[in-house]
């Protein structure tokens, strides 16, 4: 009997954890092929591929981002392959399997919950006796009648077996996403996750898990993310998985953790900031809503001024960058409420701030009181909101404007520091910059072309320039926006996007100038050793109408031309800037 595990991730890059649990404890009695698509995949192709490996079990994990596509590929194999066994798991058929199972009579099987010892009996019985009813956490057709077997117990996630250790998933580790676990469940009960429909946390063999680490990072692993609902609900626990990755961590490696801000203890920061190297933590925080009334009714504790401070002592410290996440969509959280939320979560300045809309997940208590608000939604997922009774279907699309420019302007960080001046120093708060930007950037059609690099930049100077709001700053933006640009190419740019300002004559002045005296460009300038040569090969001078170096030292602006000199390192890749070159 061939048994294949496949499912469709949304990216190539990512990797599909429950499927490797599932041929781990089939294991030895069943060798379980895997088999992994994304998304994007055509579904001819991934359909061709499994026809080619002649299954007669097939078994899909499946998400919200990947259960239409997951679908069109099970329809049509079972119009080819009759005779195959389908079964299906993960958290979008195990809540409603009763529906899933009227919709696809392709479908045999749907797993419900913890797969790992379900499947492998389920599989003795395909095998064997055909004994179904024997087979608690399962649901399936029989004559017509459907049949919704007991949910089987909680397993014990310390006897697990390890799900990386297959020789196939070596040569792939150091270029996708590792996921790892080291408990399951959630001892929260927010009403909008699936997670609050598992009561208590379960943890996995610690030993194992340090030893599945280890294992992970001799192989080449490069980002490892933990997949725990709430990574430090247990200090100590948390306290000692730090300080192993800190001592053992191999260079180059990335942990990702999702952790709950406001019960992080201030000693466990100070711990991190001291100790852990920059760059080998990340953090992802989700504040959803900073509105009391909203997270009363769904059911979520939060105390903002706890977690406020978490993010700025985790900021402070820059040793871990931090990812936010906000929900827009929440119960009784309108349009200005949401306004408020942001600039809340945008004040603490987190290095990524995720905006993403409420999803009325299979399950979930809010989908089940839908109608207490109101709500209307997709009928196929993600099942995202469309309204609810204080938030408009127009107030979602003017917030998805702000979502689109959040993403290009803050998120990747090109242009920091004239992102920063225009929502400290032009716009009333930085979501009117972002939501005003966003909307312009719609009725510009921009949303449904392509852009390059340069295209970000004309197009904020293009905004700046038709908001009159805006026109006593746009000089000093133009200047800002030139040293972002500047400061984030790698190579020196064969053509620029705005119009010089430093002539031939000019440029020779100022070289001549720096030849003389470097020093005026401090030490680090000097210990690069440049010569009339580099200068004029991998450097550009530019004129700013502020002092620069004013600008970065009190963060105010001095109205007062300057220059600055941009060195392109060809060994490096890296640019540096020297400002305040006066003429």
């Amino acid at each position: 009997m061939k048994i294949i595990a496949s499912t469709l991730n949304a990216k190539y890059i990512h990797t599909n954890l429950a499927i490797r649990y599932l041929k781990a404890a089939a294991a030895p009695e069943y060798n379980i092929e895997l088999a992994e698509y994304t998304i994007k995949d055509p579904v001819m192709n991934i359909v061709s591929d499994l026809f080619t490996k002649k299954p007669d079990v097939l078994g899909f994990s499946c998400y919200i981002w990947n259960i239409e596509e997951t679908i069109r590929v099970i329809q049509m194999l079972k119009k080819i392959m009759p005779e195959l066994t389908i079964v299906l798991g993960g958290p979008e058929v195990c809540y409603d399997t009763t529906y899933w199972l009227k919709r696809l009579p392709e479908v045999d099987f749907i797993v419900m919950g913890e797969g790992e010892e379900t499947f492998k009996q389920l599989l003795n019985e395909i095998q064997g006796k055909k004994d179904f009813k024997q087979v608690h956490g399962i649901g399936y057709m029989e004559n017509g009648k459907m049949i919704i077997n007991p949910i089987r117990n909680k397993i014990d996630l310390r006897e697990l077996p390890s799900p990386y250790r297959f020789e196939e998933d070596l040569p792939h580790l150091s270029k996708r996403v590792i996921y790892i676990e080291t408990s399951r469940g959630c001892p929260f009960n927010c009403q909008f996750c699936l997670s609050s429909i598992e009561v208590g946390v379960r943890y996995f063999n610690r030993e194992k898990i340090k030893e599945d680490i280890r294992f992970l990072m001799k192989h080449g692993a490069k980002t490892i993310k933990f997949v725990d609902r709430t990574f430090n609900i247990s200090r100590s626990y948390a306290m000692e998985m730090f300080q192993f990755l800190i001592d053992e961590h191999t260079p180059g490696t990335v942990f990702q953790f999702e952790i709950t801000g406001d019960i992080m203890r201030p000693e466990v920061i100070d711990f991190l900031n001291k100790n852990a190297p920059k760059g080998l933590f990340r953090f992802e925080i989700g504040v959803q809503s900073t509105n009391d009334l909203t997270n009363e009714l769904v059911k979520r504790r939060q105390n903002f001024e706890k977690l406020t401070r978490t993010v700025t002592m985790v900021k402070n410290g820059g040793k871990i960058d931090q990812h936010l996440d906000l929900i827009a969509g929440l119960p009784e959280e309108d349009y200005q409420s949401f306004r408020k939320t942001f600039n809340d979560v945008f004040a603490l300045r987190p290095e990524e701030l995720q905006l993403g809309f409420l999803k009325m997940l299979r399950g979930t208590g809010l989908r089940i009181r839908a109608k207490e608000h109101d709500y209307i939604y997709m009928d196929h997922a993600p099942y995202e909101i469309l309204g609810n009774n204080i938030l408009s279907f127009d107030d979602i699309v003017r917030i998805k404007q702000v979502e689109d420019v959040l993403e290009k302007y803050w998120n990747d960080h090109r242009m920091n520091e004239t992102i920063e001046y225009l929502v400290t120093n032009v716009f009333e708060t930085p979501f009117d910059f972002f939501q005003q930007f966003g909307t312009y950037w719609e009725e510009q059609g921009w949303s449904r072309i392509g852009h390059q690099l340069e295209d970000l930049f004309r197009r904020l100077l293009s905004f700046l320039k038709a908001n009159e709001e805006t026109s006593e700053h746009i000089e000093i933006i133009e200047g800002l926006m030139k040293y972002d640009y500047l400061l984030n190419q790698r190579y020196k740019p064969r053509k620029s996007w705005w119009e010089d300002r430093v002539n031939k004559d000019e440029r020779n002045t100022i070289f001549n100038d720096i030849n003389t005296n470097p020093q005026q460009l401090g030490e680090n300038y000097e210990h690069l050793q440049l010569t009339q040569k580099d200068l004029n090969k991998h450097t550009i001078i530019e004129k700013i109408p502020f002092n620069l170096h004013h600008y970065h030292t009190t963060k105010k602006i001095n109205r007062e031309d300057s220059y600055m000199l941009v060195y392109f390192d060809p060994k490096t890749g890296k640019s540096s800037i020297f400002s305040s070159i006066k003429k």
